[in-house]
């Protein structure tokens, strides 16, 4: 196939007994709770700007956000595009993400020293306490401090739990197992989006603090949950307790006839040990793939300008001349959209491919990115000063819905997905700190800009993430190898099955995937 390769178990040679058990499935749900915490804190971020404006902006924008208050009180330009330019607003908003980024380098340590659990488990505890200090938030420091502990949380989250859903799932499974981490995300925007939508009617003026401080829920969650999973075979592995190891891999694929999986991990496991320095490692030339794909797959995931939608998408309904309620109500809508599209990649990512909902998803983003861009640039044009009717509203909303299903079932799960079964056990922990780092960076810094982007750019930032759009599809087309039903410690064959890839992966790899036979 053109701009990749097409290969199938089957083509490995490997074909693990084995089957989806109640302890994989049970295990996997627990550890996808991870994502709940990222998820409520999109959301929660996003309508921050719009939570306090009805009943208890003073406890918030006045106090916090003077230049925002000013624009929305209308004392200062009508705008429609730069009235939420807030540099506090921003720096508060996106601060989370720079500690992400930071945490996940330490979260790199611990997941590959203590384990997969131990890292999920500090990540939700340290998210608890900072969602507690942003609900009882007194002043700008509090709500910063709370903000920067939910960070590390995220970041150790987000390093660990994909590796545990890829590392735990069968072969067969993996893909729609490891998407389970986005559904949990996407659960985590949506419920955090129903909540705004109930605590903006509260007069009393502390709605605010029962949305800050629910984050406690999922954090509480994924903690709690984190004592009642197992680790992976491949992690307990990495701590040398063979026998433990083995026992695990027979419990969770239910048969006891794992002695060539088994000895396969235990050859990923010994490759790994030779392997002192994985920061260094990961910069060879045997592992250029998976370096690339480490760093690019979470830029594009970041720069087709889903944080526009997501990220601030109340504050982009608003902007289009709905009511604040109206608003929450537009962004419910998104996140059901969000949810109901990710049950759709769980359901085809291991039937169809990681490719195939790449390009597909890619070419209806293109579409409705652009159709959004139009439609808003029509109305608004260059002046940002409008008024928007029912009709006109709706037609952009059906189109944000479109774009939002294409990323859901496409870049938005396989984001997570296809970095975390693609590296070999030796620099694991490592590539995905890696991944989750650029993730938070670009994340962090289109938070930053993305409110001046708007006031500057205008609708034309709309057509400047879909020339990214159009970049990545076409990246992926020629240079992702399909990764759908290769078991993970088999995975570097892929990459010597590609027509360019393949110049990379010379005869030491395959020196280190000849299994080492072992009885425990």
């Amino acid at each position: 196939m053109a701009g990749g390769v097409m290969v199938s178990a089957g083509e490995t040679g490997k074909n693990y007994p084995g089957k989806m058990t109640g302890a994989v499935l049970m295990a996997c749900v627990i550890a996808a709770f991870g994502g709940l915490i990222f998820g409520y804190d999109i959301g929660i971020s996003g309508e921050i700007h719009e939570k306090g404006w009805s009943y208890f902006y003073e406890a918030i924008f006045e106090r916090f956000f003077p230049s925002v208050y000013r624009k929305e009180s209308g004392l200062t330009s009508a705008n429609q595009y730069c009235k939420f330019d807030s540099e506090t607003l921003t720096l508060f908003t996106s601060s989370l993400y720079l500690l992400a980024l930071i945490a996940s380098f330490f979260a790199a340590s611990v997941t590959r020293l203590f384990g997969r659990r131990v890292s999920m488990f500090f990540g939700g505890a340290v998210f608890l306490v900072g969602a507690i200090i942003n609900g009882a938030a007194k002043n700008i420091a509090m709500l910063i401090i709370g903000r920067m502990l939910l960070g590390v949380g995220v970041g150790f989250a987000n390093q660990s739990v994909p590796l545990y859903l890829s590392e735990m799932a069968p072969y067969k499974y993996r893909g729609a197992l490891n998407i389970g981490f986005q559904l949990m995300i996407t659960i985590g925007i949506l419920a955090a989006n129903i909540l705004n939508f109930f605590t903006d009617k509260i007069k009393a003026g502390y709605g605010w603090r029962i949305s800050l401080g629910g984050a406690a829920v999922p954090a509480i969650m994924i903690t709690v949950g984190s004592f009642f999973v197992p680790d992976t075979p491949n992690s307990i592995l990495e701590r040398n307790n063979a026998t433990k190891a083995k026992e695990m891999l027979r419990k969770i694929r239910g048969t006891n006839d794992v002695d060539e999986e088994f000895n396969d991990l235990v050859a990923a496991t010994e490759a790994s040990k030779l392997v002192e320095h994985p920061w260094k490692n990961i910069w060879m030339r045997k592992y250029r793939p998976q370096l690339v794909f480490s760093v690019l797959i979470p830029f594009f995931q970041q720069v087709t300008g889903i944080n526009v939608i997501m990220f601030y998408a109340p504050v982009l309904f608003k902007t289009l001349g709905f009511g604040g309620n109206a608003s929450l109500m537009s962004a419910v809508i998104t996140g059901l959209v969000n949810v109901i599209a990710t049950l759709v990649s769980i359901a085809l990512v291991d039937r169809k491919g990681r490719r195939f909902l790449f390009l597909a998803g890619g070419i209806q983003m293109f579409i409705f990115q652009f159709a959004v861009g139009g439609l808003i640039g029509g109305k608004f044009g260059t002046s940002g000063v409008a008024t928007i009717s029912g009709g006109y509203a709706a037609g952009v909303v059906i189109c944000i819905c479109c774009y939002v299903a294409a990323f859901a079932w496409s870049w938005g799960p396989l984001g997570w997905l296809v970095p975390s079964e693609i590296y070999p056990l030796e620099i694991r922990s490592a590539a995905q700190s890696i991944n989750v780092a650029v993730n938070m960076l670009f994340t962090f810094i289109i938070a930053q800009v993305f409110l001046k982007m708007l006031c500057v750019m205008k609708f034309g930032l709309f057509f400047f993430f879909g020339g990214f759009v159009f970049i990545m599809t076409v990246f992926v087309y020629f240079f992702l190898p399909e990764t759908k039903g290769i078991p993970i410690e088999e995975m570097s064959r892929v990459w010597r099955s590609h027509w360019y890839w393949k110049r990379f992966v010379g005869e030491e790899e395959i020196e280190l995937e000849k299994p080492v036979k072992f009885v425990a």
